[in-house]
């Protein structure tokens, strides 16, 4: 593989998520050669993918190129490749692009789409987790809509604009609010032979609440927030089967949709090499000790998603969201630093700082440790937090822009159809 020889110690990173940003930011004036991998030449703010998805803003708001953040690295270099396997022995990983050793290997990698074994849910529905992922469903929605428009067959007409959600965690809770706006706020306007009243927002959750990870209170208002968007939402439900044309749920309830959207679970993006104690199958995750270092191992670590710390407060591991990731990653690399200069490292202590989750314009919750509330100050502090943790200046100010505009006109302006044409054959 083409990186230059070094005397430095080798750190191979992989993953380029809020973790493995954090944890190379840290880096930046020591004396180390750092190597970053990721299949994906941009960082993604996974937290508003939902809105790519939905077209309230355009992919390049919320991802920024790796190699333009860490410019002012010394003796960084990024390859775009997948790795394969970690080869724990001899200190090697297996990429798609060659081989490379490492001194330190720091595994970030975070989550893939957790399908729970059915094979049918996999194939024909549609995750949202990457950038290219949300555009899919972007496009999908759109051309639905659009057959919808000219079809003169009503129960067509119904299963196009039948929107089902799976899961009713922050990222379901958000496209269901999303969507029900787009519906009140465009479907009207730019479709004035589509009736308003002929889209519908399933959305379909397996416990006895939304938003099962926060607070109860939190979970209310979401939930009455939602209702009044006009979303229609299904308990206590299971999802057993969708064939690309029929969602069936575990109490025989039958959804006809063209759109069906899985937010219903996440699992950790393991890559082969790391095995026996250290993993921690129930959980897909990799068991790592208060400094981030995986158990069993001197010289590799796990950070954010695929880091199960057992502590007194988090028994079953962090939460798999920003903050621990973001926090993790920039203590292990003040850790690495105070490593370097022969220094006792500091355990990890995670500091909660609140949950939040946005339902739609004026309309989110928010956890602070005792304090729960929502509305429009909750809403007005979920954009401050999500466009203070944007990556890039320019990134922020576009949203923003994009955002103002949204509110004052109550349009979503990245209405665009990508997918490639497919000519029908006659």
């Amino acid at each position: 593989m083409n990186v230059p020889e070094t005397r430095a110690p080798r750190i191979i990173v992989i993953g380029g998520g809020f973790a493995g940003i954090s944890f190379i930011k840290k880096l930046r004036r020591e004396k180390v050669q750092v190597v970053l991998f990721d299949r994906h030449n941009y960082h993604t703010f996974q937290p508003l993918l939902y809105q790519v998805s939905t077209a309230g803003l355009e992919p390049d708001s919320i991802a920024y190129p790796l190699r333009k953040i860490f410019r002012k690295n010394h003796d960084f270099h990024f390859r775009m490749a997948e790795v394969l396997k970690i080869d724990t022995q001899n200190n090697t990983i297996h990429t798609t692009i060659g081989n490379l050793n490492f001194d330190y290997l720091v595994i970030a990698t975070g989550t893939r789409t957790n399908f729970f074994g059915n094979d049918s849910i996999a194939q024909n529905s549609m995750p949202m987790k990457t950038v290219p992922q949300a555009l899919n469903i972007r496009s999908l929605m759109l051309q639905n809509i659009e057959k919808a428009d000219i079809t003169a067959n009503e129960t067509e007409r119904k299963r196009l604009l039948n929107f089902v959600i799976a899961g009713a965690g922050p990222t379901g809770v958000e496209l269901a609010g999303a969507l029900a706006e787009f519906r009140k706020g465009i479907l009207e306007h730019d479709y004035p032979e589509l009736e308003e009243e002929e889209m519908h927002v399933h959305l379909i959750e397996g416990q006895d609440r939304v938003l099962p990870p926060m607070s109860k209170e939190a979970s209310k208002k979401a939930q009455k927030f939602l209702e009044k968007l006009g979303v229609q939402i299904h308990l206590n439900t299971l999802i057993s089967d969708y064939d690309g044309k029929m969602v069936s749920t575990n109490d025989g309830k039958i959804f006809e949709t063209a759109t069906f959207i899985w937010a219903a679970g996440v699992s950790g993006a393991l890559i082969p090499g790391i095995d026996g104690n250290a993993l921690v199958e129930r959980a897909n995750r990799y068991r790592v000790n208060r400094f981030n270092k995986i158990e069993g191992f001197d010289t590799i670590y796990a950070l954010g998603d695929i880091a199960l710390m057992e502590t007194e407060d988090y028994p079953k591991g962090h939460p798999q969201v920003a903050q621990p990731a973001i926090q993790q990653g920039k203590l292990l690399g003040k850790n690495f630093r105070r490593m370097l200069k022969n220094k006792k490292m500091q355990p990890f202590d995670y500091f909660e700082k609140g949950t939040m989750a946005t339902v739609g314009r004026n309309k989110a919750v928010v956890d602070l440790g005792r304090l729960h509330f929502g509305g429009a100050i909750a809403w007005f502090l979920w954009m401050f937090v999500h466009l203070w943790f944007l990556v890039g200046f320019r990134n922020r100010v576009v949203t923003f822009f994009n955002w103002t505009y949204s509110y004052i006109n109550y349009d979503r302006a990245a209405r665009l159809i990508i997918r490639p044409f497919t000519k029908v054959k006659s």
